[in-house]
């Protein structure tokens, strides 16, 4: 019965073992046609053969080359910085496989100063020799330049609008601001080795342990400095080996769990959070989050400068970038397009970093695929076509029972968009596209490629492409959504107006991105301008009287004595009522009577308090 059950809730996890591939050393980057499977595995090995060592700066790479070299033929370096109390200098090298890399980490030795637990991880630094080596024998070398220098450095704003201010056309506009904004090489390398520092400290009593990065990192729509997602999985290959040994007589003694999967996930998390913070260098402010939907541990890792969320049961976003990855192969045009969006909705102050009420990168990226889909010639397919291409091999159940079974064969899918469109004339449609959406009507599925009846009362309903019954869009509010509209409009106002100018521009002068980017603070529209505010204040129903209350005035007085009338016609009846009976009862007093007096004062007073409630609302 336990075999059954595990077998139930085995995944055929395709990746393989890395020790077991036989990948070279010099792959050429990926090209268009690599699957995402390729890709990762590919990440993946320059990991294993990659080692991160803190230097004193840059000018260091001659000596850490001419040392590190001793262990292994080192065919990649490069440099990067990290901003804290002061500028840190990193180099990454890369050897020629992944044994030269573990000798020298095998070889490295501890700082006896620290009162820490030693730990082995790919992340060293350079200390001081008291012998120099001798420059001539550094020259015999042949020293390489480094690959990259200042990698992490993003692109300050005014250089970036500077280069796109020089750019021909809107279409190279949108190519340098892709070019020049997307996450590069170094970025994928510096979080795979993250992943792997994570892998390599399980990997003893975890063997099968596997972190593996999804979301933007390796998507192809990550920016420079985006965070890093991981998924960590101890039984990528448990099916495989189930099946490979199954005619064994010696089977592995395992601890059974008899509490329900996500009781049983939070507490390993919990643990896995425990190491993370006091063993493993670099990692820290380690926060968990264990009682989210899908629970999770977020550190931040010094030594990268990067923000690291770890998951252990969320393989339907795993799968959820492959599907991106995918899409942004199918046409060179999807991710230049994607990143113009995002920039723009920036600029618009339509996204925000911290979570609420605005829409998501996530949800932007959807519409543009959407869009893609709903072209006169489609340049991207829909999703539900991606399913019916699969074959047994694509098969993908997850824990949750979540289908991802969508074919990954590009050439099997045979999917070749007819749309010869620009994409400054694939951005104008864009906005005009949802200038017109009826989206209080209708929902976005990206799995049937058109519009549908919208399920409920969102502001916006985008059908999750894996988890068809959940909306990607459910935390939009209203506001937001209809401030969407408007900045749709406003931008495909702007780049018709654009596409009409045609006089001689200035070096200094702002047009094409630039103009769609550039929006001032005054024009960012408050959700209070669509919507009133729905609470009610109890000042409203009065109508104030400028004039001052009299303090000597006569008892009989009411029109002078009251400062405030009422809005409603009916209290005001009553009051008119109860002011005519006071009147009667104080004219038929007697005012030499002291007795009788002190009686109707008494009577006075009972034919006052109901004038008080009336005025209190009862």
């Amino acid at each position: 019965m336990q075999t059954i059950s595990r077998r139930s809730y085995a995944l055929k996890f395709y990746f393989k073992r890395l020790h077991s591939l036989n990948y070279s050393a010099n792959i050429a980057p990926p090209d268009s046609q690599n699957s995402f499977e390729d890709v990762v595995l590919q990440r993946q090995l320059e990991a294993t053969r990659s080692i991160v060592v803190q230097v004193s700066s840059k000018k260091s790479f001659s000596e850490l080359y001419h040392y590190c070299s001793t262990y292994g033929r080192i065919i990649g370096a490069h440099h990067y910085c990290v901003q804290n109390e002061d500028i840190r200098h990193y180099i990454l090298l890369e050897y020629e496989n992944s044994e030269e890399a573990s000798n020298a980490i095998d070889c490295s030795a501890y700082n006896d100063e620290m009162t820490g637990i030693p730990a082995k991880s790919p992340f060293l630094w350079f200390r001081a020799s008291s012998k120099k080596p001798l420059k001539r024998e550094i020259e015999l070398n042949k020293l390489p330049s480094l690959c990259t220098v200042d990698g992490s450095l993003s692109l300050e704003q005014t250089e970036l609008n500077a280069l796109i201010r020089g750019a021909s056309n809107i279409d190279e506009q949108l190519s340098l601001l892709y070019q020049n904004t997307k996450l590069n090489d170094l970025g994928v390398r510096l979080r795979f080795l993250a992943a792997f520092q994570v892998q390599q400290a399980l990997y003893g009593m975890f063997p099968l342990a596997n972190a593996i990065p999804f979301g933007s990192s390796v998507n192809g729509f990550g920016k420079m400095g985006c965070d890093l997602d991981l998924i960590l999985r101890f039984d990528q290959e448990y099916k495989r080996k189930s099946q490979k040994y199954e005619e064994s007589r010696l089977v592995f003694h395992t601890k059974q769990n008899f509490t329900n999967g996500r009781s049983q996930t939070q507490r390993q998390m919990e643990s896995i959070g425990d190491m993370l913070q006091l063993f493993l260098p670099g990692i820290c402010h380690v926060r968990r989050i264990l009682q989210a939907r899908v629970p999770i541990i977020k550190y931040h890792h010094e030594h990268l400068n990067l923000e690291i969320d770890l998951s252990m049961s969320n393989l339907s976003g795993f799968y959820m970038s492959e599907l991106l990855y995918m899409f942004g192969e199918f046409d060179e045009r999807v991710r230049p397009l994607t990143f113009c969006i995002r920039r723009w909705a920036n600029a618009c102050g339509l996204t925000n970093p911290s979570p609420g009420r605005w829409i998501t990168n996530f949800s932007l990226t959807c519409l543009v695929i959407f869009f893609l889909q709903q072209t006169k010639q489609p340049v991207l397919p829909s999703i539900n076509s991606l399913f019916k291409s699969a074959t047994p091999d694509d098969i993908r159940i997850t824990e949750d029972n979540i289908n991802c079974s969508f074919a990954r064969d590009f050439q099997a899918i045979g999917f070749n968009s007819k749309n010869k469109s620009r994409i400054s004339e694939l951005l104008l449609q864009f906005f005009e596209f949802y200038s017109q959406f009826d989206f209080h009507n209708k929902a976005i599925s990206l799995n049937e490629g058109r519009p549908l009846s919208k399920p409920d009362h969102s502001a916006i309903y985008i059908v999750n492409p894996l988890e068809q019954a959940l909306n990607v869009s459910k935390n939009m509010s209203l506001e937001e959504c209809e401030r969407l509209r408007i900045e749709v409009r406003n931008a495909a106002w702007i780049l018709e107006s654009e596409v009409d100018q045609n006089h001689v521009r200035n070096d200094e002068e702002s047009w094409g991105l630039l103009n769609l980017f550039k929006t001032p603070e005054k024009a960012i529209i408050r959700p209070n301008v669509f919507f009133k505010p729905r609470i009610l204040e109890v000042s409203e129903l009065f109508d104030k009287i400028d004039e001052p209350v009299n303090d000597n005035s006569k008892s009989g007085d009411f029109n002078t004595a009251l400062s405030s009338d009422f809005k409603n016609k009916e209290i005001k009846k009553r009051r008119q009522n109860t002011k005519k009976a006071m009147s009667n009862v104080l004219k038929q007093m007697p005012l030499n009577a002291s007795a009788s007096g002190t009686t109707s004062s008494n009577k006075t007073m009972q034919v006052i308090s109901p004038t008080k409630d009336i005025r209190r609302g009862s």
